[in-house]
Parts: structure tokens; C-alpha cells; sequence
């Protein structure tokens, strides 16, 4: 899986010599698991691709995230993601692979000056993964963002419900989730994240995660992070990994 990541890391930045300087920067939404009010520059179509291996009790589950970013204009935005390959092995040895589910989200941003902005997603995930490795149903949820600049430090807060469609018996319907994230550059490229996040959720155990994550930027419009999360109670996955990319691929 990580010779897989890297090759495609390659092949996708090669291309960035031809760019000019001049063009707008990319807009990250990696690595943190909060989503940013700010939208890619209008009409630019950005990609976002990584790796990411978990670990937990045993079990590991290892996939290739995606997503494509297009801003309509500064307020209104649409973002199509999921996972691109996914490979999962249980503690009994049984190992499954193929796509994750995808999902769909239209984005709303408001920017509210002095370093203030708010946004709202709605998303929709369609069922594209087969049994095993999607819940077999789809899902709708709901995002609200806000974002704010405190001196050098940047925030991302996000509180979200998503109506799951897959549950068991005595499970709730309805998932809340909360996330604050926290950046700072260290110098001209390089930058540093910390995050906590987690969700809850009727009849099933509450998760919770911290993260810590490094990104280079060593042109304004190429990103690459790297770092690892770590579970906060035994319902979130012991330890993950992770690595990407964020690079725009074309412009309209």
C-alpha cells in the first residue's frame, strides 16, 4: 500500500513544472479530519489523494482516500470523495478488498472578516463499497464549520449529524460528531496540525482520536502531510497512519 501511495504521489506531481507560478494556490482540506470554510479558488478542480493504514487489536484495515474539490465561486462549492482502494484484514487472517463507499457534498461558505469565516456542508454517501467494507446503505449528513484565525494559529471547529443508514438492533439513527483542529507554519513551507476529534451515537460506543500532522509546501500550489492519529478509548482504532498529496489538475 505505501509503494502504492508513493507511485501515484510521483506520477501526479510531475506535472506541476508545467504550472504557472502566477495561478491561484491549492486550498487543503488534509490531513485533519475537520473540514476548512474556505473553498478552492473559483473554478479550479483540486485533488487530494493519500494513504492511510490503521491499526487496531489485530485487525488493520489499509486504503487509498481521494477527493475532487471545485469551487464554484467563493460561496458555493461541491466536493466528490471516497475511497479509491481499500484493503482490510480481520484478527481471524480473513482479508477483503475493493472500493469504499462515495460520497457527495455541496459547500457553503461565508466569510465574516477579521480572520472569521463560516461554512455549511451537506453530503450524501452512496453505497459503492461492497459488503464488508461499506455498511450497505447509504448516509446523510450535516456539517457546520467555523473557521478562525487566532495571531499565527488557524482554527477549523466542525459539529455534524449524519443520519446512518446501516444499524443494528437498539443502535440510533442519528451520529453526532465534533472536531477542532489547530495549524501554524513554522517557516515559509512547512506547517504542523494537531487535532481532537470524535463522535457519539446511540446504543454504540462513543470514539474519540487525537492527531498530530506535518505538511510541506514546497510550491503554493502542491501540499504534501504526513502523520498519525491515535485512539482515545478502545471503540477508535488504536494507531493510524497517513500521508497525501493536494495539487490542482485543472482549471475552468
Amino acid at each position: 500500500m505505501r509503494q502504492r501511495c508513493a507511485a501515484l504521489c510521483l506520477l501526479l506531481t510531475t506535472p506541476l513544472a508545467c504550472l504557472a507560478d502566477d495561478a491561484p494556490p491549492v486550498t487543503p482540506y488534509r490531513p485533519s479530519v475537520s473540514s476548512p470554510a474556505a473553498l478552492p479558488a473559483p473554478g479550479q478542480l483540486e485533488l487530494e489523494l493519500g494513504g492511510l493504514g490503521q491499526r487496531d487489536h489485530g485487525t488493520r484495515r489499509d486504503s487509498l482516500p481521494y477527493a475532487l474539490k471545485l469551487g464554484f465561486n467563493p460561496e458555493w462549492g461541491v466536493v466528490l470523495s471516497g475511497e479509491a482502494l481499500v484493503s482490510q484484514r480481520d484478527a481471524g487472517g480473513l482479508r477483503e478488498r475493493g472500493f469504499g463507499d462515495t460520497a457527495l457534498t455541496l459547500k457553503r461558505a461565508w466569510a465574516a472578516g477579521d480572520g472569521q469565516a463560516y461554512g455549511l456542508e451537506l453530503t450524501a454517501r452512496a453505497p459503492t463499497a461492497k459488503t464488508g467494507i461499506g455498511s450497505g446503505k447509504a448516509d446523510v449528513a450535516i456539517n457546520g464549520i467555523y473557521s478562525r484565525d487566532f495571531g499565527a494559529v488557524h482554527m477549523d471547529a466542525n459539529l455534524n449529524a449524519t443520519r446512518i443508514g446501516a444499524r443494528g438492533p437498539g443502535e440510533g439513527r442519528l451520529q453526532t460528531g465534533a472536531s477542532a483542529s489547530f495549524s501554524m507554519p513554522v517557516n515559509d513551507k512547512w506547517g504542523a496540525t494537531v487535532e481532537l476529534a470524535g463522535t457519539r451515537r446511540g446504543g454504540t460506543p462513543s470514539t474519540a482520536q487525537v492527531l498530530a500532522a506535518a505538511a510541506y509546501s514546497p510550491h503554493p500550489r502542491l501540499t504534501v502531510d504526513v502523520g498519525v492519529a491515535r485512539g482515545l478509548n478502545r471503540e477508535t482504532p488504536q494507531w493510524a497512519w497517513f500521508t497525501g498529496l493536494v495539487l490542482p489538475i485543472a482549471n475552468f
